[in-house]
């Protein structure tokens, strides 16, 4: 088993934080603390803070309740998916691409720390 000492996470490119109504969180983000707004899809909302992306988003199922994820950003996604699975760290799946943003896929790695917390990796790649 290797575990290659010379990766570490070290940017959170991206804090996910779900809310129960969109359009009533996306308002109060853009309009109350004036937060640049990227984008926005049927289950997502996305804002630009400073360089960290503030992702809202509905809840996947009914038994998902309030809570924030922070995705640390990687240039490469296998490397670190590989990287931090060497050192013992469960992944919830394979790192996968979850959207685009203009010419640029959007891929996420979903993790659990050693509380139980939900943590990411994400790895914005240009398109082919």
């Amino acid at each position: 088993m290797s575990t290659r000492p010379d990766f570490t996470l070290a940017k959170i490119g991206q804090i996910s934080i779900r809310v129960t109504d969109l359009d009533r969180a996306s308002a109060f983000y853009q309009s109350k603390l004036g937060l640049k707004h990227l984008h926005q899809a049927p289950s997502v909302s996305i804002f630009d803070c400073g360089g960290i992306t503030l992702l809202l988003s509905l809840p996947e199922n009914d038994n998902d309740g309030p809570s924030s994820v922070i995705y640390f950003e990687v240039p490469d996604i296998q490397q670190a998916f590989h990287s931090l699975s060497d050192r013992g760290v469960e992944f919830i799946g394979v790192p996968h691409a979850v959207g685009k943003l203009g010419n640029v896929e959007v891929w996420v790695g979903i993790f659990r720390d050693s509380e139980g917390n939900l943590m990411g990796l994400r790895s914005m790649v240009a398109g082919q």
